[in-house]
């Protein structure tokens, strides 16, 4: 133990005889330790805004959308003991009529919700612009998570009778009307006046929409006064357990299948997706980005390990002589060969603990546009990977100074 404080104290005295060198050769192990840890903390930070978006609207919250998987005449799906491979994609569509359906049959959801999507031109007095208009029934607040501010939102009356009635987002009050409550103006949507009737609370961005830039109004007024169309884009269900969220699937596949005159072996024309599952999907993206953005980052720490490769090598031809002085005394060749790999491991060691505060340094730089969690892991993992950059490209200078005869080295000028 004596030994090693010891080579280490000779290392940190060698590296600190020329900083400027020893900052030089550091630097390739300081950006790619920093590059690599700032990268997995961005994953990181990633996975859990998106773990949060999913834990905020709920677990038990399934999505329906349009899209036919139509069986070829060569055979059946997979799951109806068919060849997967010859299943291939088109186009469905979804109506007000499968909503109700649902609503009538489906024994294990609480709610269930249409959405229509659109972009339109709103006004008030001066100003105008465009904005998301998103026509739905009235419980979108109490599946989707959203909460009310001010005012009230739409009511089945509201949607039966076709009302021009609207709910803002909190930052189209926030760019129209600022302090002032809205609730009772007349806004413009499409040329067309709307009473504002609420206004939903601030909630942030969820999967990169934000319900703060969209405006709210009954599905049957977008369908027939502003677009024309007896669509829905998506259905929202909610399960009345999260751990019978398989079982509501089947039960909602079921339904719409018989509803929609599908035979055994014909492709569904809908699409299924659990809150879970897009979970699922989000972080194996998350992950796979996580691991090449690294694995491009990492390529500098090669880099850096060749550097210290390079410095060894200069170091051991500027203390030849010294290498001869130390082993006239008495010092073997294993001794000068631990020596200069200490010195090496010093190196990169140092350079990585400077590359975490580089990343810490990165974060911060970054955080008002993504948000990065710095964790013991890849702080660890960095410095072992940094420490053993040390040792393997320290490995052959050390060799080549354990090789030198001390006859040769004290002659050597």
């Amino acid at each position: 133990m004596k030994r090693i404080y010891e080579n280490i104290i000779i290392a940190l005295k060698s590296l600190g005889s020329n900083k400027l060198r020893t900052f030089l050769t550091m630097l390739g192990i300081i950006i790619g330790v920093g590059a690599v840890v700032a990268v997995m903390g961005v994953g990181a930070g990633a996975e859990a805004s998106i773990i949060g978006d999913i834990q905020d609207i709920g677990a038990n919250v399934i999505t329906i959308y349009p899209g036919k998987e139509g069986a070829s005449s060569k055979g059946m799906p997979k799951r109806f003991g068919g060849d997967e491979e010859e299943v291939e994609i088109v186009e469905g569509d979804l109506y007000l009529e499968d909503v109700n359906i649902l609503k009538r049959e489906a024994q294990l959801l609480n709610e269930v919700v249409p959405v229509y999507t659109g972009g339109d031109t709103i006004s008030y007095l001066s100003w105008s612009g465009t904005t998301s208009i998103i026509g739905t029934t009235e419980d979108f607040l109490t599946v989707q998570g959203y909460e009310l501010d001010r005012g009230s939102f739409f009511t089945e009356s509201d949607i039966a009778n076709m009302s021009n009635v609207a709910v803002l987002g909190d930052t189209i009050v926030s760019d129209y009307f600022g302090k002032m409550n809205p609730i009772g103006e007349i806004i413009k949507i499409g040329g067309k006046n709307f009473t504002i009737i609420g206004t939903v609370k601030s909630a942030g961005a969820s999967f990169g929409r934000s319900p703060d830039d969209a405006l709210y109004i009954p599905i049957t007024t977008a369908q027939n006064k502003l677009y024309g169309s007896d669509i829905v884009h998506n259905i929202l269900t909610k399960v009345i357990n999260e751990e019978l969220v398989e079982e509501a699937t089947e039960e909602i596949k079921e339904i719409l299948r018989i509803h929609h005159s599908i035979l055994p072996g014909e492709g569904d024309d809908f699409i299924i997706y659990g809150n879970t599952q897009i979970l699922e999907m989000a972080s194996e993206i998350s992950t796979t980005l996580t691991v090449v953005l690294g694995g491009i980052a990492a390529i500098s720490l090669l880099v850096g390990g060749i550097g210290i490769m390079n410095i060894m090598f200069v170091s051991v031809t500027e203390r030849t002589k010294e290498i001869g002085i130390r082993k006239a005394v008495g010092a073997k060749n294993r001794d000068i060969m631990i020596q200069f790999l200490t010195e090496g491991i010093v190196l990169s060691f140092l350079g990585g603990v400077l590359g975490i505060g580089f990343a810490y340094l990165m974060a911060w730089a970054i955080g008002s546009f993504i948000t990065a969690i710095i964790t013991a892991t890849p702080i660890i993992l960095a410095l072992s990977v940094s420490s053993a950059i040390g040792l393997i490209f320290g490995i052959f200078p050390a060799m080549r100074a354990a090789r030198l005869h001390p006859i040769d080295s004290l002659r050597y000028e």
